[in-house]
């Protein structure tokens, strides 16, 4: 693959740093965007996914949802790097117009995953389903994907902690608005897939649609060639050790999380013994999206005018740790409550400011969508490795209390790290 460097003075504009900051309706159109691709991600792995497998495969539900699920997974690991990669290097140019390299990705995704989502509902055998959902995982990690990149694409680093934390936030509340989409809006399990196909459209495609793309030069364009697009994968740690740092803590804080969340309503019924253990979840995922919602963006703008990001990074690991630890000691219901919105509260905080840090350390500008596809896997893997650590925890290795014990030393660890980051104050 060529080798590209180019001077600062002669970065074309898909390729320079930001200096202009984005306005309000630039991040109303991102935020919206990230919310179809959240839902569409959640809704079917919470609700659709189960109960279309429950009707085919009633009496072998949890292991073929856990066979659907990780091969959902696996595509998401391999997709996501590979379509950054795809997009950094794409030139388009249609009837003499050229256009820029991500919202192609955004639109082409978007369109492509919904047609998936509306055949994933006309399926009626497991290896149907599974191909389905693999199909509408690897369109949506391309949405992701560019609309990651979109971040070091347009803002400016003064302002990227504020609007990572409006970036952010879809996360929690994809979860809530598509469970309410699906439960109480539309009836079946077919219209619930065809409902969010619609939502990814209607929230997806005006941000690809509306906002600017700068297209990337061919004499700026990396070579494409299979060998050398497949080692760019491997980031050498030696060569850029900040960001494999950044890696690793990501890895850590999100092992954490599903460490902490996998198992919740098992622990709601039979740790704490809640009457309703399936209300109490929803109560308890509604205060968690409120304590992010709170925090998110405050703290990431807070990190912008102070110019520091690390030590946000670690308050928020505290504040998990300590939730986590809470529901280690003190498994009762309102300790519950408290542990759900100091989850939300500090996950809040980590995922605005850690954001924002990560698109300061990526090794390139030629590559950034590809880069911030390698650190997505470090959000992807550990929901394949989560279960695998979780299910010895609770069954031989002291059950709730240590499975939370560990999920706090594990989210600790991951927040402390980043003081290895030199590049970023």
């Amino acid at each position: 693959m060529t080798t590209l460097d180019p001077t600062p003075a002669s970065l074309p504009a898909a390729l320079a740093e930001p200096t202009v900051p984005v306005r309000r309706g630039w991040i109303g159109l991102i935020f919206a965007a990230n919310l179809g691709v959240w839902m569409a991600f959640f809704t079917p792995i919470q609700v659709l996914l189960p109960q279309q497998i429950e009707q085919i495969a009633p009496g072998d539900k949890e292991n073929m949802l856990a066979v659907v699920t990780g091969l959902g997974a696996l595509a998401a690991v391999l997709a996501n790097p590979l379509a950054g990669a795809f997009s950094d290097r794409t030139c388009l140019r249609i009837a003499g117009r050229e256009f820029g390299r991500r919202h192609v990705w955004t639109a082409g995704g978007a369109v492509l995953g919904a047609a998936a989502l509306v055949l994933l509902a006309q399926q009626r055998t497991i290896l149907g389903v599974a191909l389905g959902w693999v199909a509408a995982q690897v369109c949506f990690n391309a949405m992701l994907a560019s609309l990651t990149a979109a971040i070091p694409d347009r803002v400016p680093v003064r302002q990227r902690g504020g609007v990572s934390g409006w970036v952010g936030i879809p996360q929690a509340l994809g979860l809530v608005l598509g469970a309410v989409l699906v439960t109480a809006v539309v009836t079946g399990n077919a219209a619930g897939y065809l409902a969010i196909a619609v939502a990814i459209l209607l929230l997806s495609l005006p941000f690809a649609l509306l906002t600017p793309d700068e297209p990337l030069p061919r004499t700026h364009r990396p070579a494409i060639r299979t060998r050398a697009l497949l080692a760019s994968m491997w980031i050498s740690p030696r060569r850029h050790p900040d960001f494999a740092w950044a890696w690793i803590t990501r890895f850590l804080v999100q092992l954490g999380n599903a460490l902490g969340t996998l198992y919740l309503l098992y622990f709601l019924s039979d740790g704490v013994r809640h009457p309703d253990p399936e209300g109490g979840l929803l109560v308890l995922i509604l205060l968690y999206t409120l304590g992010m919602m709170l925090t998110a963006v405050v703290a990431g703008r807070l990190s912008d005018r102070s110019g520091r990001r690390k030590i946000y990074v670690i308050v928020s690991g505290l504040i998990m740790a300590v939730a986590a630890l809470l529901l280690a000691v003190a498994p009762v219901w309102p300790m519950a409550i408290v542990a759900a919105l100091l989850l939300g509260a500090g996950y809040g905080v980590y995922l605005s400011v850690d954001a924002a840090l990560i698109t300061q350390v990526l090794p390139r500008a030629t590559d950034r969508a590809k880069d911030l596809g390698v650190i997505n896997i470090a959000n992807s893997a550990p929901q394949v490795l989560g279960p695998a650590l979780s299910a010895p925890l609770v069954v031989y290795l002291g059950g709730y209390p240590t499975l939370y014990a560990v999920t706090a030393v594990v989210t600790l660890l991951g927040s402390a790290l980043v003081v290895k980051i030199r590049s970023v104050p």
